[in-house]
């Protein structure tokens, strides 16, 4: 099966608790579950994974970009600022698709910018937890 990184970054833990008005109630717990049962069904090996440590996700891009293997990235607030970030994702050498559980272009003005999207394969936001499974799809499609 073709492994597949999904990288959470900061406050994504605390799905469930943290504004479920916003990002529902489901857990990060459902959330890892829902990704590896739809990477079991289209062929693919998915490691979930989150941090609220910058350092640790560019170690985690890293990674990938070294074993080229395909990432699905919701960088949660780093999306907006985290220079860093958008530079290691740059560095991709598979698909990386860029995931939001809300649409930020629908929310605070200073959440429609993302620093990842145009370094990303594309973008996919505003679908709760299936804009995960949209994204591995994307990617068990991708002939990248």
């Amino acid at each position: 099966m073709k492994p597949v990184y999904v990288l959470n970054g900061p406050n994504l833990s605390r799905l469930g608790t943290r504004e479920p008005d916003v990002y529902g109630a489901q857990t990060f717990a459902d959330l890892a579950a829902l990704c590896r049962d739809t990477g079991r069904e289209l062929g693919l090996s998915v490691d979930v994974r989150q941090t609220d440590d910058e350092a640790e996700m560019l170690g985690w891009l890293h990674e990938a970009a070294d074993g080229r293997i395909p990432v699905v990235l919701n960088p949660a607030a780093f999306t907006h600022y985290s220079y860093a970030l958008r530079d290691a994702a740059a560095q991709r050498t598979a698909p990386l698709i860029e995931v939001h559980i809300s649409n930020p272009a629908a929310r605070e003005e200073f959440r429609h910018t993302s620093v990842v999207a145009s370094v990303a394969t594309g973008t996919i936001a505003g679908f709760g937890l299936r804009s995960y499974v949209l994204a591995l799809q994307a990617i068990a499609e991708s002939a990248e």
